[in-house]
């Protein structure tokens, strides 16, 4: 299922803001009309993978902020899970220092909205029970939401792939130049690199000039 274009799904949920603070009505709906966001799923607190990424966007935060982009991260663990591993120093495999929020999606429904459960609730008809198919837990999704709530673009890994934070960047920074110059970027477009006019001919201005 394809979210792109459609309002991101609206959720409230428990989580830890400033790596210190447990709220227990979080909300991407606050930044609506102010920030664009960047929200992304990891699968499991205390793992491998997850903690380079979480630290990775720690390190270009700022980046994103200059941008005046919200980052926003959430799993399936509790709030409780979160502050311990926020407590955590890195040395001892934890996550400290980093300041921006972690969902807590403890009853699993942000992460099927968004539809990267990595599996689903089946009735087994053998047994007249429901049981879980898969893995209960949240597959590396990131969303780039703009100021309006809307979906612009999401890509999804499977879990033993770590995913790239500057080309997260890179799309919000696409996403700031279209908005604003009514062009279209290019493949491999960056920042200060030439962009394309969405008409025929500023397609064939750009393609003779690169």
């Amino acid at each position: 299922m394809s979210l792109i274009n459609k309002p991101a799904p609206k959720f409230v949920a428990p989580a830890v803001i400033n790596g210190e603070e447990i709220v227990e009505d979080f909300s991407l709906e606050q930044f609506i009309g102010k920030n664009e966001v960047v929200f992304f799923f990891y699968p499991k607190d205390f793992t491998f993978v997850c903690p380079t990424e979480i630290l990775a966007f720690q390190e270009k935060l700022a980046e994103f902020e200059k941008r005046g982009v919200k980052v926003v991260g959430c799993s399936t663990d509790t709030e409780e899970t979160h502050l311990a591993w926020l407590s955590t120093p890195k040395a001892n495999g934890g996550i400290e220092g980093v300041t921006y929020p972690l969902v807590a999606d403890v009853a699993k429904t942000i992460a099927q909205n968004f539809d990267v459960l990595g599996g689903e609730y089946v009735y087994d008809e053998e047994t007249n029970q429901v049981k879980f198919e898969g893995a209960p837990i949240a597959l590396r999704g990131t969303f780039l939401i703009d100021k309006n709530g809307v979906i612009r673009h999401m890509v999804v890994n499977d879990f033993p792939l770590g995913r790239n934070i500057d080309d997260a960047l890179r799309m919000v920074d696409a996403l700031q130049y279209v908005e604003k110059h009514g062009e279209v970027c290019p493949a491999n477009w960056e920042e200060g690199k030439e962009a394309m006019k969405p008409t025929k001919d500023g397609v064939a201005d750009y393609l003779s000039k690169n």
